[in-house]
């Protein structure tokens, strides 16, 4: 069994999540996993193919909110971040 950190699959299900999912291949064919996105900057993201600037920004802000988590929290994109947050007020 792979753990949710180290799985290339569940890359691809966080960046389907967040509405990348075109970028998965790269990320995969890279080795990128959940627990390397902290270390990701936007040099790292030009490099995997993230041109446009939007996209890098999108996904800054959801491994943002990746860190954020909890431990236990279930990998979710920036919608179900800003769920929690409105809970909480």
């Amino acid at each position: 069994m792979t753990d949710r950190h180290t799985s290339t699959g569940e890359i691809s299900d966080w960046l389907m999540s967040i509405g990348l999912a075109e970028h998965a291949a790269a990320f995969a064919e890279q080795g990128i996993t959940l627990d390397l996105l902290p270390q990701l900057d936007d040099a790292d993201l030009k490099e995997l193919g993230v041109a446009l600037l939007g996209h890098r920004k999108r996904l800054r802000t959801a491994i943002a909110a990746l860190v954020a988590a909890p431990a236990d929290a279930p990998v979710a994109g920036p919608a179900a971040a800003r769920s929690r947050e409105a809970e909480r007020r």
